[in-house]
């Protein structure tokens, strides 16, 4: 139904959304500025349009001249707490904030959807559910829009739904990328803390060291995973922070470490948190100390249906070739909150090769760094993208 010429026509227009969500990206559930944009974005167009109560979310419906089922589309609007050092003219004008994963783009792509949707809506057989969504970034508005009924936007629960995520590096540019079943990882948080006795440093067994334990944890917790978890059903867990102490001859009384969980199934997920817990909890007790676990199941895996990413592959092959839409051989180790639509309904998440013209997007830095840029041809593609999944699918029925 749609061509890259079709994006082409909106590309100035798309452009300078994404430019302008660029400069004032927003962090979490509450994004007023990008919602109101979105909205201004979107206005003329002939949808149904909600807010969201508990986020700033925008649910927009575009009703099809020809009665069917509903499809959902969505882009997530939220950016990260990273100090952009990029130099590109739009660059971010919010100290310590960054659209450093292409929210941006995902935003301006899905406003160009509804454009191009909306041109042809009476040629649809059945409705399109927008879904702009903030918090998806570690808050998990996902949850909360679908928890706010953006499943059922259009009365009838949506049959499909679609994401894309455009990447810096890693995947060349131009290219879709997806794979049925798992795609991206579940992911769990978990924050330590262990108080033991706080003492001199010549008089250990006076004190009893919290930092031995926390050493000996953060150690165990990698041992248990090769030993506990299914090489072929593979799990991580990254310590990234540890805290303790203020000078090296006293041993402090407490200290604290966190870590992120990644798993790629729901059994892998349950092994990973109970053997967590028991390596934690057993070196304490072993070291006559007492830890405090704080583990906070933040995504489930991103699990995409077969047959939706058999279509989409296809879809997409459909405008950019069949060299260019590549199964996937295995999932990334990254999560994402559209794991709790596809927990609901079958669907694909896809990604988009986004390295700028002139770079290697073998070496190029990669979504979230502060130094990530993306193309801008990104935006006009990822709407046509968007734009044929759902026309496509209506098709189908």
């Amino acid at each position: 139904m749609f061509s890259l010429d079709d994006g082409q026509r909106l590309a100035d227009r798309l452009i300078d959304l994404r430019h302008a969500l660029h400069r004032e990206p927003e962090l979490g559930l509450e994004t007023p500025l990008t919602q109101a944009k979105v909205l201004a974005a979107l206005d003329g167009l002939p949808l149904e349009i909600v807010t969201g109560k508990a986020l700033t979310s925008v649910t927009a419906v575009l009703r099809g001249g020809r009665p069917g089922p509903a499809v959902l589309l969505r882009g997530d609007m939220d950016a990260l707490p990273v100090q952009e050092e990029t130099d590109l003219p739009y660059a971010s004008r919010q100290p310590g904030r960054m659209h450093a994963c292409g929210h941006d783009i995902h935003t301006a792509a899905l406003a160009g959807a509804a454009h191009l949707l909306a041109e042809r809506r009476n040629e649809l057989a059945g409705d399109v559910v927008f879904m702009f969504q903030p918090g998806e970034e570690g808050p998990g508005g996902a949850r909360v829009m679908v928890g706010e009924g953006v499943l059922d936007a259009a009365g009838d629960r949506v049959v499909a739904a679609y994401a894309l995520h455009v990447a810096s590096a890693g995947i060349p540019r131009g290219v879709v990328a997806t794979r049925a079943g798992a795609i991206l990882s579940a992911c769990d948080a978990a924050t330590v803390t262990v108080t033991g006795k706080g003492g001199h440093g010549s008089m250990p067994h006076m004190a009893a060291d919290p930092i031995v334990a926390m050493c000996e944890m953060v150690t165990t917790l990698q041992t248990m995973v090769t030993r506990s978890i299914d090489a072929f059903d593979p799990a991580v867990i990254s310590v990234g922070s540890i805290h303790a102490g203020s000078a090296g001859n006293v041993i402090p009384g407490s200290g604290h470490f966190a870590a992120t969980i990644r798993s790629f199934s729901a059994a892998t997920h349950r092994a990973i948190r109970e053997g967590f817990e028991r390596v934690v909890r057993g070196i304490a007790a072993a070291h006559g100390v007492q830890a405090d676990l704080d583990y906070r199941e933040q995504y489930p895996v991103t699990v995409n249906d077969a047959a939706e990413v058999a279509f989409a592959l296809r879809a997409a092959a459909g405008l950019v070739g069949a060299q260019l839409a590549i199964d996937m051989p295995r999932p990334l180790a990254a999560s994402d909150d559209f794991a709790f639509v596809l927990e609901k309904v079958p669907g694909a998440y896809l990604n988009v090769g986004a390295t700028p013209p002139g770079l290697d997007s073998g070496t190029a830095a990669i979504n979230h760094s502060p130094r990530a840029v993306f193309d801008d041809s990104s935006v006009p593609f990822g709407a046509v993208l968007l734009a044929e999944l759902a026309a496509r699918r209506l098709s189908q029925m």
